[in-house]
């Protein structure tokens, strides 16, 4: 009871000035076995510290892809109402419908300062998509999917600036964004609550980190696993900096900090047997790297993540649990106790979640697909499952109560996840009723026709992480666009 009396202490005296400080904070293409807290051999003492000390969210669940799972986020809605099935490409014309109402616009609305340290990736062709449009004060970071640690490129351009304006400077990329976000907060309105949300690039590919990093981790023979490893260590040590420098100005016993995971780590177990199949048979004839950018950019996403997802099936790019099933924590000292939450949570209830504990009203016209869980997470009422659609591409997974419908093209699966956590045992056939009922919760969700380029335009002009650059930097692309 001391916890729901405190929960609505907070949002009814949820005023300008007492609402509390919010730090997201997003890992890209980080597995459920990446973390120490998880059982993983990689050092992540800082992101075990928020575990130990916080609320571990057992079962939260997000897109099987980056910039699903961030409109998601950003709008408390499925990805299906945007068109934003997969990865937006860097020549993507659409981008988050404009229409819509986003995160750090309500929370500005309320008196925040929102600030964004990192990855955008909601769309970036014209001046309008940008986060700075969006309702973000501050922007420091990439608009597009991986770039080089080191070189910051992305397709053949830079993918670095700072307010919009393309920036050319040396370092790793963790370190830069570690370095923006501790100056954001030590440099905040104190007159203003802040909302930090720090999209930090790693571990997404590719596979660089520190040689002093690498090194550290060279009891492991995988080359790639070894610098993903570096590559999260580095992750856990921003973290550290970030929580370090909160302490520094005394407010973590009013700051809300929030960690996830955007999708399922990226690992050769996460591709298709079709797809292992091609690229191995591509190697053989070619080696590495193989012809064309087009194959190189596949034979590059199968062969070489280096992430564990632990038991689950599959990866980033499966709408199967390796795919969508990811860590989560929440930390508040002083409000939040330490406790396990096995009871559903979604990458779509962050909104309406946020909005629950800040007091701030949202569109009643801009419908949400996710719902309020900040009394379940704080332990004030007892945990609930809520349904949840998954996406990755044309398939989808459906998720109510114990069941979880996999839909592929005219192959339906059906698993009970109570009894079979690792999806091994097809229970479609036996449950057909079951089945017909979850198919419909997909078709309940409005489907905007894809912002994306169809595939051979893609081909053309294939993203890419890193390399040299060809073409001017995305910032003053976007600028050339105009509106």
């Amino acid at each position: 009871m001391r916890v729901m009396a405190l929960l609505m202490v907070l949002i009814s005296t949820a005023a300008w000035g007492q609402s509390p400080n919010i730090i997201l904070i997003v890992a890209d293409d980080l597995g459920w076995k990446d973390v120490g807290y998880n059982g993983s051999e990689i050092r992540t003492p800082n992101i075990d510290a928020l575990a130990r000390g916080g609320v571990t969210l057992n079962d939260f669940y997000v897109h099987a892809t980056c910039s699903p799972t961030r409109a998601a986020l950003m709008t408390g809605q499925s990805p299906m109402r945007h068109g934003i099935y997969h990865a937006i490409g860097k020549n993507t014309k659409g981008s988050l419908p404009l229409s819509l109402k986003l995160l750090p616009e309500y929370l500005g609305e309320a008196g925040y300062q929102s600030v964004l340290v990192g990855k955008w990736h909601l769309g970036h062709a014209t001046s309008a998509m940008l986060p700075m449009a969006r309702g973000f004060e501050a922007v420091y970071g990439h608009y597009t999917g991986g770039v080089g640690y080191w070189d910051h490129v992305h397709g053949g351009g830079l993918d670095w600036h700072r307010d919009g304006k393309a920036l050319r400077e040396e370092g790793y990329a963790t370190h830069l964004q570690a370095d923006e976000a501790v100056r954001l907060i030590r440099e905040r309105d104190k007159e203003r609550p802040l909302f930090l949300y720090t999209a930090v690039s790693a571990p997404h590919l590719p596979n660089e980190a520190p040689a002093e990093s690498i090194a550290a981790y060279g009891h492991i023979k995988n080359e790639n696993r070894r610098i993903h490893a570096a590559m999260v260590d580095e992750l856990d040590r921003a973290i550290g900096r970030i929580i370090t420098t909160l302490e520094e100005q005394q407010m973590l016993e009013n700051t809300l900090i929030w960690f996830f995971s955007d999708n399922g780590g990226l690992n050769p177990a996460a591709a298709s047997d079709g797809m292992r199949s091609l690229v191995s048979r591509l190697v053989s004839l070619f080696g590495r790297p193989v012809p064309t950018d087009f194959l190189e950019f596949l034979r590059h996403n199968t062969e070489d993540g280096g992430s564990d997802n632990g038991p689950y099936r599959r990866g980033k790019g499966a709408v199967y649990q390796g795919g969508i099933l990811v860590p989560s924590v929440l930390y508040w000292r002083g409000t939040l106790e330490p406790a396990s939450v096995s009871a559903r949570v979604t990458v779509q209830d962050v909104l309406p979640t946020l909005a629950e504990v800040t007091g701030i009203e949202l569109l009643p016209a801009q419908v949400l697909d996710g719902s309020a869980r900040w009394a379940s997470i704080s332990g004030a009422v007892e945990p609930a499952n809520t349904d949840f659609v998954a996406l990755s591409m044309d398939d989808r997974a459906v998720l109510r109560g114990e069941w979880k419908l996999v839909v592929s093209g005219d192959v339906v699966e059906l698993y009970n996840l109570a009894e079979d956590p690792f999806e091994q045992v097809d229970r479609a056939a036996d449950n057909p009723l079951v089945v017909e009922a979850l198919q419909s919760a997909i078709d309940d969700i409005p489907q905007r026709e894809s912002i994306n380029q169809p595939l051979f335009r893609i081909m053309l002009d294939m993203d890419g992480f890193g390399g040299e650059e060809d073409r001017p930097p995305w910032a003053d692309v976007v600028s050339q666009a105009g509106d």
